[in-house]
C-alpha cells in the first residue's frame, strides 16, 4: 500500500481563489464579432445549500435554460429525499418501517444502492439508517444545543443498522425491517443531485462547467485556458490551507465545523458515529476526490467516521479514490494520488 503524506495543519490560513475571471474577445471573418466564451453563473437555495452553477460558454441562453432546469431537478430530489417533506419517498420508507415493503422512484433506489456499497466499505461507518438518531441530536435548522441523555441515544442504537435496509430492485421496493427505524439522506443526497446536475449540462452541450452544492462540487473541462480550482477549507480558521486543480472529476468535503456547538470544551457536531450514537472524533474534516459526486460525498462522511487511520488505508485501497484528511490535533494525511496535485499553504510539502 503506498505510504500517505502527513504534516500539521498550521494554525494560520491560506486564502486561495477558487475561480479566476476572464473574458477574451475575437472576430469572426469579414469583422463580425463572434461570441466570446466567458462565465455564466447563477446561485440559489435548495437541498438546504447554495447550488451554484458556472458554466464557460459562448451561448448564455442554453446555458441558462439548463441552469433551471437543473434548479428544478434539485428542487425535486429535495421533496423526493427530504425526511422534511411528509410526503417525500423517504417520509413514507419511513412511516413503514417494520410493517411491509414500499415502492420507491427509481432515483431513490440508485442512492440508497451506493449508500449501501459505501456502508459496506466503510463496515457500517456510512450508514443511511442513522435517522433513528436525528430526532435525538438536533443540528439541522431545529439545532438546539443539547447533548440526548445517553439512555436515549442508547435505546436508539439498534435501530441502526444498515443491513437491516432490504432493497429489491426487480420489484422496485425497499423495506425496513424493524419499526422505528429512519433513513436519512443527508450525507448523500446532495452529491446524487450534483451528478445528475453534471449530466444534464452535459445533454445540453456544455462541458465546461462547475457545479457546487454546499460541500459538493463536480469540475468539467476547462474555464478558457486555465483549469477549475477548489480549496480545501480551515476546519479552525478562516479561509483555505490547500488547493487543487480539477479537471472531470468531483470533490466533497465533510466537516465538524459547519454545525456544531461547544459544551464543556468539546466540540459536538452533526456527523454521527453509527456505533456510538455520538458525534464521530477523530478527525476535523476529510475531503474526497473521486469520479462521482454520490461516491465522493457517502465516502466524506464514512471516512470522517471511521478516523484518519482506517480511513486513509480505505482511500488507499479505493481504485480512483484520493483523499485529504484533517485529524482532530490538526495532522494532515494526504493520499499517494494527490501528491503533485494538491497545493499546500508555504512551509509544508508532500
Amino acid at each position: 500500500m503506498p505510504e500517505s503524506a502527513r504534516m500539521t495543519l498550521p494554525r494560520t490560513p491560506l486564502l486561495i481563489p477558487i475561480l479566476a475571471l476572464g473574458i477574451s474577445c475575437s472576430s469572426a471573418p469579414g469583422g463580425t464579432a463572434s461570441p466570446a466564451p466567458h462565465l455564466v453563473e447563477r446561485a440559489r437555495v435548495s437541498m438546504g445549500s447554495e447550488v451554484r452553477l458556472t458554466a464557460w460558454t459562448t451561448d448564455d441562453a442554453n446555458a441558462l435554460l439548463a441552469f433551471e432546469h437543473i434548479f428544478e431537478d434539485f428542487d425535486h430530489l429535495d421533496r423526493v429525499l427530504s425526511v422534511w417533506h411528509e410526503t417525500s419517498e423517504i417520509s413514507r420508507l419511513n412511516a413503514a418501517a417494520g410493517g411491509s415493503p414500499v415502492a420507491i422512484k427509481p432515483e431513490v433506489l440508485e442512492v440508497l444502492q451506493v449508500a449501501q456499497q459505501v456502508s459496506r466499505w466503510t463496515e457500517g461507518k456510512f450508514d443511511v439508517t442513522f435517522g433513528a438518531l436525528s430526532g435525538l441530536w438536533k443540528f439541522d435548522h431545529d439545532q438546539d444545543n443539547r447533548i440526548p441523555p445517553r439512555r436515549d441515544v442508547a435505546a436508539r442504537l439498534p435501530l441502526v443498522d444498515y443491513t437491516a435496509l432490504d432493497i429489491d430492485t426487480g420489484a422496485g421496493t425497499v423495506f425496513l425491517r424493524r419499526p422505528g427505524m429512519r433513513v436519512h439522506m443527508g450525507g448523500i443526497g446532495k452529491g446524487f443531485a450534483v451528478d445528475r446536475a453534471a449530466s444534464m449540462l452535459r445533454s445540453h452541450g456544455i462541458t465546461d462547467f462547475l457545479v457546487q452544492a454546499g460541500g459538493d462540487l463536480y469540475a468539467s473541462g476547462r474555464r478558457g485556458d486555465r483549469p477549475w480550482r477548489a480549496a480545501i477549507r480551515d476546519p479552525r480558521s478562516e479561509g483555505n490551507f490547500a488547493a487543487m486543480d480539477l479537471h472531470d472529476t468531483t470533490f466533497s468535503t465533510s466537516g465538524d465545523y459547519e454545525r456544531f456547538f461547544i459544551e464543556d470544551g468539546r466540540r459536538y457536531h452533526h456527523i454521527l458515529d453509527p456505533d456510538t450514537g455520538e458525534p464521530a472524533r477523530g478527525s476535523r474534516s476529510v475531503t474526497i476526490v473521486a469520479p462521482r459526486a454520490v461516491i465522493a460525498d457517502a465516502l466524506s462522511t464514512g471516512v470522517f467516521v471511521m478516523g484518519p487511520d482506517a480511513g486513509m488505508t480505505l482511500i488507499e485501497e479505493l481504485p480512483d479514490v484520493e483523499g485529504v484528511i484533517v485529524s482532530e490535533t490538526g495532522e494532515v494525511l494526504v493520499s499517494s494520488g494527490l501528491r503533485g496535485r494538491l497545493e499546500m499553504k508555504p512551509g509544508f510539502g508532500l
